[in-house]
């Protein structure tokens, strides 16, 4: 009977993962502005308004130079986009975000207003991982925060593996780390080592604005600056935590996964 029951009550729940990306892009929260854009050109001279609010200094404005806006230590407090009077910073409601260098997320740079997204992977790359993808997921030293929204993607609702996407056990089964948390002193040698670990070809995925640029803990003398301080990085998945759909946003977009997806719903 109780085997009955549950069959009976999984075809009434239907399908419950996501369509996404053949399907149009789940909205964002209203709390969860997405990625941020700056119109550099709209910041008055000697204007300052953004800058001593800006917990992680991601907001800077050198002298005689334009604005910049670096996404990779941003914590998306939004406390830049209250304290500026004249819009030059503001939610886009877009979850895409991810880069492959690091420059390219700071914004203000050559009349960079928003990120330029990661390109994928090259052909011979992306032919040897099979349009698939193994990762060794390493916490060095998270909150905890980037690490639960990772985790999410295994839920039915999001279904990773069914993109060809696995979290490994062990790094020589994995193709790659994914790499949360600032890297502190005390895991920076075991990073190096599962680093060596995994097979070449490999690549080195940072989530969240720690494993970025060590986010709110760049100062501290026992966290690192970052995943890129220790090995060579890949992809850039900026967010204090990332969402989710950042995430996978990123992982699919490396892979050249996202033909025919949709955009982003319209913000209103």
């Amino acid at each position: 009977m109780f085997v009955l029951d549950a069959i009976a009550h999984r075809l009434r729940s239907g399908c419950q993962t996501m369509a996404y990306p053949k399907g149009p892009a789940p909205a964002l929260p209203d709390r969860h502005g997405g990625a941020l854009r700056l119109d550099a050109a709209r910041c008055p001279e000697g204007c300052g308004e953004c800058l001593p609010v800006c917990p992680t200094e991601a907001i800077t404005r050198p002298a005689g130079q334009p604005t910049a806006l670096d996404l990779g230590r941003c914590i998306f407090c939004s406390a830049c986009v209250e304290a500026c009077s004249h819009g030059a910073v503001s939610h886009t409601g877009d979850h895409r975000m991810a880069v492959r260098a690091r420059g390219e997320l700071v914004l203000g740079a050559a009349g960079q207003e928003q990120v330029r997204l990661a390109a994928e992977l090259d052909e011979k790359l992306r032919k040897m991982f099979g349009r698939s993808l193994r990762l060794r997921q390493v916490s060095a030293g998270g909150c905890n925060a980037c690490e639960a929204d990772t985790n999410v993607l295994g839920t039915i609702g999001w279904d990773l593996g069914r993109f060809g996407i696995q979290f490994v056990a062990s790094p020589r089964h994995a193709d790659g780390l994914l790499i949360t948390g600032p890297v502190t002193r005390n895991m920076e040698l075991a990073l190096r080592r599962t680093y060596d670990a995994v097979p070449e070809p490999k690549i080195v995925i940072a989530v969240g604005a720690c494993a970025i640029s060590g986010g709110p803990f760049e100062k501290n003398p026992q966290a690192g600056t970052g995943a890129s301080s220790v090995v060579p990085v890949d992809l850039f998945i900026p967010g204090c935590p990332p969402h989710p759909l950042t995430i996978l946003d990123g992982l699919l977009r490396l892979l050249g996964r996202l033909e025919g997806a949709s955009g982003p719903p319209a913000r209103p």
